[in-house]
């Protein structure tokens, strides 16, 4: 991934966090972080990931987050005057701790058989 994509990722990263955390301030959305950005080699498409604290409510917050894009959107263009173009968003929920909480899990298992194995 080219430098300029790199910068522009983290850009949209912090600008989008910041609107979270002052614009939307939704009490049903819950705990949301981004976890990452991912735009397109044209800059035209960015793919979204958030990590949503309240695993029920995943799927709501995904489709809310999807409702009001065009929002999010047009506050991120207000942010980044600089880019001649705002990518279009696309929200994605980002599900890596769930895989690293089950693996811990696995690991504990394990741990505990080969304990119980050498008693």
């Amino acid at each position: 991934m080219s430098i300029r994509l790199e910068k522009i990722n983290a850009l949209i990263k912090e600008e989008l966090s910041l609107i979270f955390l002052h614009k939307l301030q939704d009490p049903q959305m819950g705990l949301i972080t981004i976890t990452s950005v991912k735009v397109s080699p044209d800059a035209k498409i960015a793919k979204v990931y958030v990590s949503v604290y309240d695993k029920g409510l995943r799927e709501d917050i995904l489709e809310k987050l999807n409702d009001i894009k065009s929002l999010i959107r047009s506050q991120l263009a207000g942010r980044l005057k600089k880019m001649r173009h705002i990518p279009d968003l696309n929200f994605y929920v980002d599900d890596t701790l769930d895989y690293v909480e089950k693996i811990e899990n696995i690991f504990k298992e394990i741990h505990k058989n080969d304990n119980k194995e050498n008693d």
